[in-house]
């Protein structure tokens, strides 16, 4: 199994019960992705995004919550 560095970022309490986890990973080969771990009771949903892909996302987000 490929080992990867898992760096922990925050932990987010969001509404509902959900938690949102954001881990720095570093694959073996040297790939660096943003985890996104959202927990909604025993469901799991998982996203490794890169950084361009991140930088976008938290972006729009920003705007978002400004406008709201």
């Amino acid at each position: 199994m490929a080992e990867e560095t898992i760096i922990p970022i925050t932990q987010i309490e969001a509404p509902y019960g959900r938690e949102i986890t954001l881990q720095d990973v570093t694959h073996e080969s040297g790939l660096k992705v943003m985890r996104v771990r959202i927990r909604e009771g025993a469901r799991f949903t998982i996203l490794d995004i890169d950084q361009p892909t991140a930088a976008q996302w938290g972006s729009l987000m920003v705007d978002w919550a400004k406008k709201s």
